[in-house]
């Protein structure tokens, strides 16, 4: 299993997919064996999912280095050194390390998983020099309309998209809509290509409830009165989750007297973008609606989700055939769902299939300010939507897992 989001990186969510596989995979008849980076190369690192890891599985981690961080001068870098991304580096020592696990381990499969694009250059030079099948794990579209912006940074994404195309047996995608652009892309391969979506890890939220209980609290308890509060729980994208037309609504029903920061908070935790939120906030007038709040340990920024009044989702138009892994953790956390989207996109489909209604869209400040009193109302008053329970059961990660082995044995047969 190639990854380069592995404990101890922090602050992105595609850790969770690669450490819950690897957890639950050998309940179903396969042992994985992980080859991730040395954690140098990781902006940021947390040991509170070190203890996650399997203590029997095999971890190699390779010489790896951020091009941006450790290998410019004065913040400058030559452009071949960071296409695919700026992890190229990777490459060299992780497939040495590779082979030898290959020859040591003689695994039946290599998998790889992007969005870290060198993962499936790897996996490419490991696959051509053992022979082995190879199925890579492309989460959301790789080169699209608009993605990457960088020109040259796209043409790298589509010439290892298509090495990918011509070298794996297998690829998944994380939504529908992946799913039918890549078949339509590749016609020829349309057959070798499946959905393996995201999930949530149930004994982290039971851990989670856990601790909200030594605390006196429980899922959804009732507070003191005050401002409800509306959690963005991790990254806000500047481009894919772009937060203005929700500032520009909050401005007009504050100057119209409809609310106030008496009355709603909204929490942004762990953003990574705290400097551009606030300037945002303050330049439309409501920063005094804003909190902005640093990461928590995983178990903890659970047991958040579980206990604020409600959850907000945000996911722009140009992102419709993805879904943010968070979604998942959202319905498991069985709050409210507030979702900024747009309805024709797979964000507002996986919504409105767990029974969540309350969608509207990013970009459009109108309808948000002309939507948002009556759901804060019917959110007051305890009449919001919760997620449906066969939706919120189909969603866990040991469900993923199974749907994976059941692939690896397809793929393999007779393993």
């Amino acid at each position: 299993m190639i990854a380069y989001h592995f404990p101890p990186l922090a602050g992105s969510s595609g850790i969770q997919r690669t450490l819950r596989f690897a957890q639950h995979l050998p309940a179903h008849g396969w042992q994985p064996l992980v080859l991730s980076a040395n954690p140098r190369a990781y902006p940021s690192t947390s040991t509170d999912l070190l203890g996650e890891i399997p203590p029997d599985l095999v971890v190699r981690r390779a010489f790896a280095l951020d091009t941006a961080r450790q290998l410019s001068i004065f913040g400058r870098y030559p452009g071949w050194m960071a296409r695919p991304d700026r992890w190229l580096s990777w490459r060299f020592d992780a497939v040495r390390q590779g082979l030898q696990m290959i020859e040591r381990y003689q695994p039946d499969l290599i998998w790889s998983t992007f969005p870290i694009a060198t993962a499936h250059v790897i996996a490419a030079d490991l696959q051509r020099q053992s022979g082995l099948p190879w199925v890579a794990d492309f989460r959301d579209p790789m080169a699209h309309d608009e993605y990457p912006r960088d020109p040259k940074i796209w043409r790298s994404y589509r010439r290892v998209e298509q090495m990918v195309f011509d070298q794996a047996k297998h690829c998944t995608f994380t939504t529908p809509g992946a799913l039918e652009y890549y078949r339509q892309r590749y016609p020829h391969r349309a057959d070798d290509i499946s959905l393996l979506e995201n999930g949530y890890d149930e004994s982290s939220f039971l851990a989670a409830e856990k601790k909200l209980a030594a605390a006196g609290l429980g899922p959804g308890s009732p507070k003191s009165a005050g401002p409800l509060i509306l959690l963005h729980s991790g990254i806000v994208y500047p481009w894919e989750r772009d937060p203005r037309p929700l500032f520009a609504a909050l401005a007009r029903l504050a100057g119209s007297g409809q609310i106030g920061a008496d009355q709603l908070r909204l929490r942004f935790r762990g953003s990574a973008h705290e400097q551009d939120l606030s300037q945002m906030a303050a330049a439309a007038g409501v920063l005094d609606f804003i909190e902005l709040c640093p990461p928590l340990p995983y178990e903890d920024a659970l047991a958040e989700m579980m206990s604020v009044d409600a959850l907000l989702l945000l996911q722009a138009a140009n992102c419709n055939t993805q879904v943010p892994a968070k979604l998942y953790e959202y319905l498991r956390a069985n709050r409210p769902v507030l979702a900024l989207t747009d309805a024709a996109g797979d964000t507002a489909r996986s919504l409105k299939a767990a029974g969540l209604l309350d969608v509207m869209p990013l970009d459009d400040a109108d309808a948000i300010a002309a939507a948002l009193p009556l759901w804060l109302l019917q959110l007051r008053a305890g009449k919001s939507g919760s997620p449906a329970r066969s939706a919120v059961a189909e969603a866990s990660r040991a469900q993923r897992s199974a749907v994976l082995a059941a692939l690896f044995d397809r793929l393999i047969p007779g393993t």
